[in-house]
């Protein structure tokens, strides 16, 4: 039997067997068949807690800490908006109740027996607090200060399944297909998935495509993704060089991003605006935002963080799940701005708002988020820059051949711990363990 077990401080799981060999990707259908049904969230087998709970390090209370989302122009934002009447849901490894979250709901636990408001891994928190956190004397704040956060536990890297006392981290592409399907029932207007899989070669993760297919055009909920990490040992394989522009020269695959009809794909930039180094370039790259040396809120405390812990030392907050949350919380104020926008045009929005100066770039898409101009009266409904080889996608109207591995892992949570995930622990799914990774 496979196991879940902790490989690296980091953000990607290598593959327990060989790699498969590079092929060029094509993108993936929805099958409806796949969508999992309504059901109240429960781990799918029974859980244990293997590692104690992050305990970071909070920054003193005297003066405001430099917080780079600041750079885009927050306050004129908040003259038109404030997210009022939002619903964004987080799926994640929980958020703790902070006193600067007031509008937090807890909508479900996959992980563990809760309400989603327990977070032991301090990510989910953390990608709350940017998206929703209420201002400070220290000068914080989330995006959208005034959206409500609906939470849902999805993965943790200290939990395990109950059966295997050696095995460490849990969550997959199935249980997030869960969380997404609760999510868009309990109403959620704007869903941030901060956790990625990814691996050289396609990825059966059809439930998970059947679920953003139905927030989306069902639900009419915007998703907004990371777009994945790079570089340095234990994150997502690199796409071969000058591949990542088109889908038929692309090998290494993401997901939920690749999805690339249904959901708003962040890449992230540095303070001058630049792609960062780590973030996954890929044709399905929609935006860019700030992801570097971030601060939010302490999972453990009432104050504010700017890293958590991880085994080789507190790592900052940096990467592309970070600057997914910026973009959840821009998406909330241009809901809250234009109510009569649908999920697609809100998406639509936020991209052709964006300031690129270059066109389409498979790093940060149409450029950096604008919040200002996205909010502004005036029309930025124009198509966005055009990318190469760009495809919709199209409904199967019946299930492909399950020829594949069925990769389960999408765990990844944060950027102090990874895991390789067994997917035969959760359902007797067959085939060798698949490469994942989350930010």
């Amino acid at each position: 039997m496979r196991t879940f077990r902790i490989l690296a401080a980091a953000l990607f799981v290598a593959a327990a067997g060989p790699a498969p060999p590079a092929q060029a990707l094509t993108p993936p259908v929805i099958d409806s068949h796949r969508l999992p049904g309504p059901a109240a969230p429960t781990p799918p087998v029974a859980t244990a807690q293997r590692e104690i709970c992050a305990v970071p390090r909070q920054l003193p209370t005297d003066g405001a800490p430099e917080h780079p989302v600041a750079a885009l122009g927050l306050e004129a934002a908040w003259q038109l908006t404030r997210g009022q009447g939002q619903r964004v849901a987080v799926i994640d490894t929980g958020v703790a109740r902070h006193h600067r979250l007031a509008r937090l709901e807890g909508a479900g636990d996959y992980v563990a027996a809760g309400d989603g408001t327990e977070d032991c891994d301090g990510h989910g928190t953390v990608v709350a607090g940017i998206i929703a956190a209420a201002p400070g004397p220290d000068g914080f704040s989330g995006l959208a200060p005034a959206a409500t956060v609906l939470s849902i536990r999805q993965s943790s890297t200290k939990f395990g399944p109950a059966h295997d006392p050696g095995a460490v981290g849990f969550g997959d592409v199935e249980t997030m297909a869960r969380a997404v399907r609760t999510a868009a029932d309990r109403g959620a207007t704007v869903i941030n998935i901060s956790s990625v899989a990814c691996r050289a070669g396609a990825l059966d993760d059809g439930a998970l495509g059947a679920a953003l297919a139905y927030a989306v055009d069902v639900k009419d909920a915007v998703v907004v993704v990371a777009a994945g990490n790079i570089g340095g040992a234990g994150q997502c394989p690199s796409q071969p060089d000058g591949a990542a522009t088109q889908w038929d020269t692309a090998t290494v695959a993401v997901s939920p991003a690749w999805y690339d009809d249904y959901v708003l794909t962040v890449g992230s930039v540095g303070p001058d605006g630049a792609p960062s180094a780590f973030t996954m370039p890929g044709p399905w790259v929609d935006v860019g935002a700030p992801g570097e040396n971030l601060v939010s809120l302490n999972p453990a405390g009432n104050g504010l963080i700017d890293a958590l812990p991880a085994a080789a030392g507190d790592r900052p907050i940096s990467g592309t799940s970070y600057a997914a949350p910026v973009v959840a919380g821009l998406a909330a104020l241009v809901r809250s701005r234009f109510p009569d926008l649908d999920a697609r045009q809100v998406m639509q929005r936020i991209e052709t708002s964006a300031r690129g100066g270059r066109g389409w770039d498979p790093a940060i898409g149409n450029g950096v988020v604008d919040p200002v101009r996205a909010l502004g009266s005036e029309s930025v409904m124009a198509a966005p820059s055009p990318r190469a080889q760009g495809h919709p996608l199209t409904p199967a109207a019946e299930p492909a051949a399950d020829t594949g591995a069925r990769n389960a892992a999408l765990i990844g949570v944060g950027v102090c711990a990874v895991l390789l995930v067994a997917a035969s622990a959760l359902g007797g799914r067959r085939g060798r363990d698949d490469d994942v990774a989350g930010h």
